[in-house]
């Protein structure tokens, strides 16, 4: 790794789950083919939350793009962030695909809830490391410029 090396030459966007009103109910990113680098991150960013709304968040693997047969990761899973604290806040999750209970299931996604009231918000999944260079050939096709 070069130290002149663009961030974006080792980050991937990687999936996404959509920002604007979310609606009571669980939003999920793309799969992501853990294969393809060394580590996830995924990023939850709230803006304002409904009345009594509480946003969580969760890893989730499968054998395939198709996300069949999934199961909740062990790897970590978000503390709950509630109205009274948790407008406008951003919280990071980390995955390592080397600490998980499936290591036969290399496809991920990234789960967000969004518990009681539509609230805002989004999250992203970034790839780190990506093991084939340029990690920009990963990117979704949301993904319509890298600049600079």
């Amino acid at each position: 790794m070069s130290i002149n090396s663009k961030g974006s030459e080792r980050i991937a966007v990687a999936a996404v789950v959509a920002p604007g009103a979310l609606t009571a109910a669980a939003k999920s990113s793309g799969w992501v083919d853990t294969r393809l680098y060394t580590r996830l991150m995924g990023v939850i960013s709230t803006g304002t939350l409904g009345t009594s709304a509480t946003v969580d968040a969760k890893w989730v693997q499968a054998d395939n793009s198709n996300g069949d047969n999934p199961q909740d990761s062990n790897v970590t899973a978000l503390t709950q962030i509630v109205k009274a604290s948790g407008d406008n806040k951003q919280a990071v999750m980390n995955f390592d695909p080397s600490q998980s209970s499936y290591p036969t299931k290399p496809w991920v996604k990234l789960v967000m809830t969004i518990g009681t009231a539509t609230s805002d918000g989004t999250a992203i999944v970034l790839g780190i490391d990506a093991r084939h260079l340029p990690v920009s050939d990963f990117d979704p096709a949301s993904v319509v410029q890298v600049v600079g």
